[in-house]
C-alpha cells in the first residue's frame, strides 16, 4: 500500500523562548551541533521509508517561507497551510482528506516536527512494523516509548500485557500526565508507555473514526476535500477551516475509538520539550555543563548556557539555564523551565508583542 507521511509543524515552541519566537518557532531552529533544524531532521530520517513527493507538512500559513527555505526539495503543493490553529484533530483530518482524494487510500505516518530520534534504523523498522499493523482492518496504531524514569510531563499509554503479536499490543487506555508518585508506580508496573504523539493508520481508517466520533469535524472537512486540486481550494480552506472544532486527536479519537494498538519504542526518542533537553541531546563537559557559544565558566556546574554574539561569563552558578539573544535574555533555575510560558503571558499582558 502507498505510504505517506504527515508532519505536524504548526506549534509555537513557547518553552524555547527567547530563541523560539512566533516568527520562527522551535521546529525551525537548530538545537544540535550538526546545524540541521528540527524539521529538516524529521524529513531526512524518513528518506528510507517515504519519498519527499509523498511527505506532507501541515503548518501555520505564517511559516510557508521558512518551510520553502529549509525544505527546498519538498513539492510546494505538499505544504498545507492552516488558516487558523485548530489543534491536532482538524490538522490530521485535513491531511487525511487530501491524501484519500489524491491516492484513494494510503498509509499515513503522522509525526511531530520537533522530536529527535537517536537510533534511526530502529525507528524506521518500528514504523514499518506499525504500517503492517495499520493495513489490517481499521486499526489505529500509536508509538509508545518505554519509560526510563518517572516522567510527569508526558501522557501515558496503558497497554494490554500478553496481547502482543509481532511486538504490537492492544491499548487499554490513555492516561493524562501523572503526579510523581503515580509516575513511579507506572514505571514499576511496566505496563505503561510514554505517549509520543506519533500515529500510523490508513487515511480511510482515521476518516472512518472521525466520522464516527467527530461528525461535525468530518462534515466540515468534506467541502475542503472536494475543492482540493481546484482553483477554489485556497478560498474554501480559508472559509471552512476556521469553523472547524478545535480538538486534539488524542481526546477526539484515540481515547474513544476501538482497534487501538501500540508498539513500544526503544529508539532513543526525545521530544525536546524544554531547555533541559539540550543537556540530553548535546555533549556536556566534566562539570555537567552544556555550552553553546562563547562561554566563560568558573566554578559552575550543571548549567545550560546558549550564547549569542557576545561573550557570556558565569561564576559560581549551579543548575541554571541562560539563553542570550539580541533583544532578550533568559536566566532561570532549571526547576522553572516549565514555567517560561508565564513570562510570555506577562509580555502579552504588557503589550510587548515584539518579544513574543
Amino acid at each position: 500500500m502507498k505510504r505517506t507521511a504527515v508532519i505536524m509543524a504548526g506549534g509555537k515552541g513557547e518553552r524555547f523562548w527567547p530563541k523560539s519566537r512566533v516568527t520562527c518557532p522551535k521546529q525551525f531552529l537548530s538545537l544540535t551541533s550538526d546545524g540541521e533544524t528540527m524539521i529538516q531532521k524529521t524529513v531526512k530520517r524518513l528518506e528510507p521509508l517515504v519519498s519527499q513527493e509523498d511527505i506532507y507538512i501541515v503548518t501555520n500559513a505564517a511559516y510557508l517561507d521558512l518551510l520553502h527555505e529549509q525544505l527546498p526539495g519538498l513539492p510546494k503543493e505538499n505544504i498545507i497551510a492552516e488558516p487558523a490553529p485548530r489543534n491536532t484533530a482538524p490538522c490530521v483530518g485535513l491531511a487525511a482528506s487530501i491524501i484519500e482524494k489524491k491516492y484513494g487510500d494510503a498509509i499515513m505516518f503522522v509525526l511531530p516536527s520537533d522530536h529527535l530520534i537517536h537510533a534511526e534504523e530502529m525507528y524506521i523498522d518500528t514504523l514499518r512494523k506499525a504500517a503492517r499493523a495499520a493495513e489490517e482492518g481499521c486499526n489505529l496504531v500509536t508509538l509508545g516509548i518505554t519509560p526510563t524514569y518517572p516522567e510527569t510531563g508526558y501522557g501515558y499509554i496503558k497497554f494490554i500485557k500478553g496481547s502482543g503479536r509481532d511486538g504490537v499490543y492492544g491499548v487499554e487506555r490513555f492516561v493524562e500526565k501523572p503526579d510523581l508518585a503515580t509516575a513511579k508506580s507506572y514505571l514499576k508496573d511496566r505496563g505503561y508507555l510514554w505517549n509520543s504523539g506519533m500515529f500510523i493508520w490508513k487515511a480511510s481508517s482515521i476518516l472512518y473514526n472521525i466520522r464516527a466520533y467527530m461528525p461535525v469535524l468530518y462534515n466540515g472537512l468534506q467541502p475542503i476535500a472536494e475543492s482540493y486540486g481546484t482553483p477554489a481550494f485556497a478560498e474554501v480552506l480559508d472559509e471552512k477551516f476556521r469553523g472547524l472544532p478545535s480538538e486534539s486527536i488524542d481526546f477526539g479519537i484515540m481515547e474513544k475509538a476501538e482497534s487501538i494498538y501500540t508498539i513500544p519504542g526503544n529508539f532513543g526518542w526525545d521530544d525536546v520539550g524544554s531547555w533541559l533537553a539540550l543537556e540530553r541531546i548535546n555533549t556536556t563537559d566534566v562539570e555537567g555543563n552544556m555550552f553553546d557559544g562563547d562561554i566563560v565558566s568558573i566554578a559552575s556546574r550543571n548549567c545550560t548556557v546558549c550564547g549569542g554574539k557576545r561573550t557570556v561569563a558565569i561564576l559560581g552558578l549551579e543548575d541554571m539555564v541562560i539563553v542570550d539573544t539580541p533583544d532578550a535574555l533568559l536566566v532561570c533555575d532549571k526547576n522553572s523551565t516549565q514555567d517560561i510560558k508565564k513570562v510570555l503571558a506577562k509580555l502579552r499582558e504588557e503589550g510587548r508583542e515584539e518579544l513574543l
